[in-house]
């Protein structure tokens, strides 16, 4: 297991490809749909140095953080057979922990219930019990316990957002906040190209079947190319003294350079602006964490330079999940998803290149055969991943005394060799290692998705933060 506590000290680390392009397709769906075509203008590419920033040497680690070596694998459970005409099959974009989900105890030590979207077709919500995870030492499926469902899967947005090309989408269960008398089961969702700015936020019940929904919202001043994917709960005592009323994390980070030089990160608080506020409302009370570029009005792209970036970021990256860890008096925001390895490209997976520079000189390749025809940010190599910050640097963004995009991971850690499937399968369309995460703040537990490893259903990882 390689467990990277990763110092950034060289000058230069990666050197990347910056330009404003038009499209992006590397997410294709694995169940296939249109390539989305180009607009008619493009801009010059130009080089962007990164930056050599300080970043905690080994023996100088606070002793308030969560490391690498702090998370415990405890196994992993299958997913189970679908329901209400939605299954599990192309999952894995978002989940949340619910504390009192599952209330009959069955004494496995591990209480509570998932809250997840289904397949990608339907995007509707499910929630799952959680069984006793388990190590297959020859991660054999069959070892595997599987989950229980506890609701089947409905549309909890109330029909809002209707077919979305490529969707992203998060969940967070947070207790009731402000004058609420419930919890609720906060989303987000939207797709990977948008050429408007739809509403993306809202709030459902936790009875999924009479979701009674609100919203959705805008998130006011900012592209929905950084807000609208993964959702976590912000603990209550760090929201207290730094952004008060404000518990919840919203953020996103596309591929390519759309959405900045890596993930972005927002602190919001819905239950603020009203109870709740009426549908189509704009949210003013947003809070930057991270934003690895700067936001112009209007635009949909967020505008970067060598400075603004995330030193380990790749065009071909996907943060696709998020967490705020916390064990006693240690913590850390976590951002997990497929790290692009090796030399990048844009264009097809058999290392055919798409010019991107918009000189109508240039000469275009034809589309190369079978299953190297899906177009978009393409790498040597990849590798399940987990960035880890430090909560007291988006403490100081929030403090006017760091620019968001002057955080940077301290450690990262990688868990390819608990997958069970940890590589490109180019004839399935499969390029993406994992997808949603969640956390269990009062045991320590992380659940982390593996996409399409059972066959083309997820399943989930578990890992213990030691306290």
């Amino acid at each position: 297991m390689k467990h990277h506590i990763t110092i950034f000290l060289l000058a230069t680390i990666i050197a990347v490809v910056s330009c404003n392009l038009p499209f992006s397709t590397s997410d294709q769906p694995e169940t296939g749909s249109e390539e989305i075509e180009p607009e008619a203008e493009t801009t010059d590419a130009e080089s962007v140095d990164t930056v050599d920033p300080e970043i905690f040497p080994p023996a100088d680690f606070p002793a308030d953080l969560v490391l690498p070596e702090d998370l415990t694998y405890m196994g992993a459970f299958r997913l189970p057979e679908g329901s209400n005409n939605s299954n599990w099959e192309y999952s894995g974009y978002a989940m949340t922990y619910y504390p009192d989900g599952d209330p009959q105890d069955t004494g496995d030590g591990y209480p509570g219930s998932l809250f997840a979207v289904g397949h990608d077709h339907q995007q509707f919500v499910s929630e799952i019990s959680i069984p006793e995870p388990f190590i297959s030492p020859g991660k054999n499926l069959d070892d595997l316990n599987t989950a229980e469902t506890i609701q089947g899967f409905h549309d909890i947005t109330g029909g809002a957002f209707g077919y979305l090309e490529i969707p992203r989408a998060g969940l967070a269960y947070l207790p009731p906040q402000g004058d609420q008398s419930s919890g609720k089961l906060h989303f987000a969702w939207g797709q990977h190209f948008e050429d408007e700015w739809p509403p993306t936020h809202g709030w459902s019940e936790l009875d999924i079947s009479t979701p009674n929904t609100a919203g959705p919202w805008h998130i006011d001043g900012f592209s929905n190319y950084v807000t609208n994917d993964y959702m976590f709960e912000i603990p209550e005592d760090w929201a207290s003294n730094y952004t008060p009323d404000l518990r919840l994390a919203t953020g996103r980070f596309r591929d390519g350079h759309w959405s900045g030089l890596g993930p972005a990160l927002f602190a919001i608080g819905p239950w603020d602006e009203g109870n709740p506020p009426p549908a189509g409302a704009t949210l003013e009370n947003v809070t930057p964490l991270l934003l690895y570029g700067e936001q112009q009005e209007g635009n949909f792209e967020i505008d970067i330079s060598g400075e603004h970036s995330m030193i380990t970021f790749s065009e071909p990256d996907e943060w696709s999940g998020g967490a705020w860890l916390t064990a006693d008096d240690k913590s850390a925001v976590i951002f997990i998803g497929t790290k692009a390895l090796g030399d990048s490209w844009y264009g097809f997976a058999n290392g055919v290149v798409y010019p991107i520079s918009g000189d109508p000189d240039e000469v275009y390749p034809d589309v190369p055969p079978w299953p190297h025809d899906s177009r978009g940010w393409w790498s040597e190599d990849i590798a399940a991943q987990i960035l880890f910050y430090n909560p007291f640097d988006l403490a100081a963004v929030v403090a006017g005394e760091m620019e968001p995009w002057e955080p940077q991971p301290y450690a990262t850690m990688e868990i390819d060799d608990y997958l069970l499937d940890p590589d490109f399968d180019h004839e399935r369309q499969k390029r993406y290692l994992v997808g949603a995460t969640a956390f269990d703040r009062e045991r320590g537990r992380l659940f982390i998705m593996e996409r399409r490893a059972d066959e083309d259903k997820s399943i989930v990882h578990v890992f213990q933060v030691e306290r």
